[in-house]
């Protein structure tokens, strides 16, 4: 199966980020992927935290929403869309959410960040528990390939990552592949990114595939960038270090059962 990681520079405009995404899931389709996975926050990288509260749509309508379905619909592919702002608990709040539309435009699942992110040093602080509410539950879905082959999929976002508990969550529910829209800020995308992807890949022995925010950002932010497609062996399949593009990977359903076979650590599991 052939999947693509979109990364973006994001702005703090949403139609040039509508376009911006547009293009690149036209390419992506073009290359002939059947998945395509945008970044964290795709939609919007505010002047302020609060930005998000006013862009915020209600779970199953919206111009954000719209866009997703409508683009997975035209060009008939899988698009996990990132994350946007979708309406919290309380005006104060909002949960950053991932949404997994099908080609024929239906959004089949919801996954809400549930570890928030907090770095503070002496250039930078970010917490996203001031605008931010917390999901709770770990989510997969099921994607019937043209391959002949229906994979599992991990939803996870960005500062999840570090966090190894929820991907072997996934694993034991059957998960051959992760993905991990992402925005890591340069400071800790240079030291850690690459180190977490593959360990989540190793330890799992699954397909990870990670689309992140990559460059300068007019809101004065800087991403890391480096989306990427590991396999099971932890080895990078394809990466793109910075601005925006299509990263594109072939999965083989077939070497990633021998690699299990192989090195079967999922089933020596003792804790």
């Amino acid at each position: 199966m052939k999947v693509a990681a979109l990364q973006m520079v994001t702005s703090t405009r949403w139609e040039h980020n509508r376009a911006q995404a547009w293009q690149l899931l036209q390419q992506a389709a073009a290359a002939g992927a059947e998945l395509a996975v945008l970044p964290e926050y795709f939609c919007l990288m505010g002047q302020r935290d609060t930005d998000k509260l006013a862009l915020a749509e209600a779970f199953g309508e919206g111009p954000m929403q719209q866009f997703l379905a409508d683009s997975a619909r035209s060009l008939g592919l899988w698009i996990v869309g990132g994350t946007l702002p979708l309406q919290g608990p309380d005006a104060d709040h909002v949960y950053n959410s991932s949404c997994v539309y099908n080609p024929q435009g239906d959004c089949v699942l919801r996954y809400d960040k549930m570890h928030l992110f907090c770095y503070a040093n002496e250039r930078e602080s970010y917490d996203e528990h001031r605008v931010i509410a917390p999901g709770s539950t770990p989510v997969q879905f099921d994607l019937p390939s043209r391959d002949g082959h229906r994979w599992r999929i991990g939803l996870s976002i960005c500062y999840d990552l570090r966090f190894p508990e929820l991907y072997r969550l996934h694993a034991q529910a059957g998960a051959q592949l992760m993905l991990v829209p992402s925005a890591f800020t340069y400071t800790t995308g240079q030291a850690h990114w690459e180190l977490l992807l593959r360990a989540r890949a190793v330890e799992n022995l699954a397909y990870v595939l990670a689309a992140a925010q990559g460059g300068q950002h007019e809101n004065g932010r800087r991403t890391w960038g480096h989306s990427m497609a590991i396999n099971p062996w932890g080895e990078v399949m394809a990466l793109q270090a910075s601005e925006p593009g299509v990263v594109l990977a072939e999965l083989d359903w077939a070497q990633l059962q021998r690699w299990r076979q192989q090195l079967p650590a999922l089933q020596h599991r003792v804790c």
